[in-house]
Formats: structure tokens, C-alpha cells, sequence
């Protein structure tokens, strides 16, 4: 993926003259390059969420099909030629700074969804420690997709125009359509389980089904390529997982629908899921490399 390529820029879901003014705005390059010239004289904020309902699925998908998508340098994890594509998505509880306190409890509860790739090496042959490459980042709340574009490289995020994420029971069910915006669609419901079975090529690459929770769910940091730019964000967080928290849980075929993943030959039947009732999340540091 080249320095300043399209993959992520923001296209607001409605018309409009605001949706105009949102674009100019997420799509901003020196306003971006003022931030983080400020940013070298200031602390970064971190950031909270008791994030609740983490709904995981993970494709393991040929890494050339993907290989568009990843920065010159990166190399991704992978087994057989193959490289895992998961989606989280969750409900924030109060994402707001740390340094609040007590009075985040007023800060807005948005719904995320996250689409990301495994990394292995970082860009000069480091080694990448538990690390994520962010794909899509898709939100319901047009102050924190404008916000997470305004003030940070890592999160690059896209609006909704509708965004349904509700867990209920054993039952479970997401909705996001992009509408005219930017935004990729994903639709599907699903149920807990108590089969903690692996897909053959899951059990081939992991061995167990909490060896493969543990390396799909527990991240200590994320890279995202910086548009106009040859260099990535990287961003440490702290998401504590307690695996003994994790459910096993399948999708319905005929629910399922995702053309940004169908093109890459994702299927219902070859997603491997699970689901995290709640965890504390924080995102701790952020800088360009």
C-alpha cells in the first residue's frame, strides 16, 4: 500500500452541505501536520472505554489476496500461506481521556468496529510483538469519526449511516451500512455456544481453540498507514482479556453479508468466532514511525 493511498479516506454517508465540511475536515492533511507538530510538545491523552459485548470473527484468508492493503515494509503473520482477517466489533461505555475520573461516566458510548490483519515484522525488520494492522474502522458517532480523524494517525475512522450491534442472551446480531459514505457494509446474527471447536484451518495454525483466543484477541499495540505520508502510526493500548471470560459462538449462513470481505473469498462457513462480555480498555501512546 503506497504513502497516501485512498484505502481510508473519509466520505461522509450523507448529503449535504455539513457532509462536505465533514470531508474537508477528516480529510485534512495539514491540519493533520500542525496536530502533530503541537503533539511533540504535549502529552498524549489517554484514553478509556469499558468496552462491553466483543463480537470476534476471524477469517483465515490467502496473504495474497490481502497484500494490497499492507505497507511496504510490514510483513504479516502467517500459516500455510495463509494470514487471519478479524473483525471486532463492540459497544464503548464512556470513551473519553483518563485523566477525567469519575466524570467520564459523561462522555458518549459509541459503537466501533475494527477490521484488522496480524503483524509480524514492522518496517526494518523489527519484530512486531503482538500487533494488529488496521484495515476499516467504522463508528455510529459522527463527532468521535470526525474526532479519531482530527486528532489521531491510528485510528482512521468512517461513519455509518446506520450502525446495529445488540447482544442479547445467547443471541447476538450486527448491522453497518455505509450508505453514500465510506464506510464498508457487514451484516450478520449468531449465538453463543459451548463447542470450543476450531475450523480445520485454524486448528492447523493455532493447535487449540484458546491458543487461537489468545493470539486473535490479546494485542499490546496497532500500526495504520498515515495518508500523505511513508510512515505508519503506531499506537500502544492496554486490553487486559481474561480468557476464562471468552465465549465460543458461531454465525447463521444466510445472514452473513459482507461484500468488502466476500471479495477476498470470506465465507460464513469459514469464520471462527468468540465473544468477550466486557473489558477495560485504554489507549496509552501514539507516535509515527
Amino acid at each position: 500500500m503506497q504513502a497516501g493511498s485512498p484505502v481510508n479516506t473519509y466520505r461522509h454517508p450523507h448529503r449535504g452541505l455539513p457532509a462536505g465540511m465533514f470531508n474537508s475536515l477528516a480529510n485534512a492533511l495539514m491540519l493533520a501536520r500542525v496536530r502533530r507538530a503541537a503533539m511533540n510538545y504535549l502529552p498524549f491523552p489517554v484514553l478509556e472505554s469499558d468496552v462491553r459485548d466483543v463480537v470476534y470473527l476471524t477469517w483465515m484468508l490467502d496473504a495474497e489476496v490481502v497484500s494490497p492493503f499492507v505497507p511496504a515494509g510490514v510483513r504479516l503473520w502467517q500459516h500455510e500461506g495463509q494470514t487471519p482477517l478479524t473483525i471486532l466489533t463492540y459497544a464503548h461505555r464512556h470513551f473519553g481521556p483518563s485523566r477525567l475520573g469519575r466524570l467520564r461516566s459523561v462522555c458518549p458510548s459509541p459503537l466501533q468496529s475494527n477490521w484488522r490483519l496480524y503483524v509480524e515484522e514492522l518496517p526494518g525488520g523489527s519484530p512486531a510483538s503482538r500487533t494488529v494492522l488496521f484495515l476499516k474502522n467504522i463508528m455510529n458517532s459522527t463527532l468521535y469519526a470526525l474526532g479519531t480523524r482530527v486528532f489521531s494517525d491510528a485510528l482512521p475512522t468512517h461513519l455509518a449511516s446506520s450502525f446495529h450491534h445488540v447482544c442479547h442472551g445467547d443471541m447476538f446480531s450486527t448491522q453497518i451500512l455505509g450508505g453514500r459514505g465510506s464506510a464498508p457494509g457487514l451484516s450478520y446474527r449468531g449465538r453463543l455456544n459451548e463447542e470450543k471447536r476450531l475450523p480445520a484451518s485454524f486448528a492447523r495454525a493455532f493447535g487449540s481453540w484458546y491458543s487461537a483466543v489468545e493470539f486473535l484477541g490479546c494485542q499490546d499495540a496497532a500500526i495504520t498507514q498515515v495518508a500523505g505520508s511513508a510512515k505508519l502510526a503506531y499506537a500502544q493500548i492496554d486490553l487486559p482479556i481474561d480468557l476464562e471470560l471468552v465465549r465460543a459462538c458461531s454465525i447463521q449462513a444466510e445472514s452473513f453479508e459482507c461484500p468488502f470481505l466476500q471479495k477476498l473469498g470470506a465465507s460464513s462457513d469459514s469464520a471462527f468466532g468468540f465473544v468477550l462480555p466486557q473489558v477495560k480498555f485504554r489507549a496509552v501512546s501514539e507516535m509515527l514511525i
